[in-house]
């Protein structure tokens, strides 16, 4: 092979693998930015066909909405603790800092944190939802599936004993 064209086929195959190292690490780093949407259903009993649930520690968005009587806050700081309920469970978030204006009880929220133990959301930002003409369609779906009945059908005899 003439030199000049083996010198081309290593800057060409340098070229190559330079451009596949950028792309892997540029995947990677977006895959730890992933925040996945869930319901409190799906954080229950697993989302999807292989009824996936999301792991303790996982950066995750929580949507559904405020259990009437669940808001419970600290009076010595902005701390809050609530449950999110759509037709197949409820799930606990606690979120420490102002609440937005629309935030209440029987409200749709979308709240973005992570996954602790028990299956309790610590939030790191809490939205309100304000209008249904802007929420995403993933969002609009689970809502209308998952909230056909009052909040009151959907707490356990346990829950109110112990608050």
């Amino acid at each position: 092979m003439n030199p000049r064209r083996k010198s081309r086929l290593y800057l060409a195959l340098v070229v190559l693998v330079g451009i596949a190292l950028t792309a892997s690490l540029v995947l990677y780093a977006l895959r730890s930015n992933i925040d996945l949407f869930y319901t409190p259903g799906e954080i229950l009993q697993g989302k999807g066909e292989n009824h996936e649930k999301p792991e303790v520690g996982q950066r995750l968005r929580i949507g559904g909405m405020v259990m009437p009587g669940s808001v419970k806050r600290d009076p010595e700081t902005l701390k809050v603790s609530f449950k999110v309920y759509d037709a197949r469970g409820a799930i606990a978030v606690t979120y420490e800092g102002i609440l937005p204006d629309l935030f209440r009880e029987g409200q749709g929220v979308v709240a973005q944190g992570v996954l602790g133990e028990g299956n309790v959301v610590n939030a790191k930002e809490v939205l309100a939802k304000h209008d249904e003409k802007y929420t995403p369609p993933e969002v609009a779906d689970a809502m209308k599936e998952n909230h056909k009945g009052p909040a009151s059908a959907y707490r356990a005899p346990q829950e109110d004993s112990q608050s």
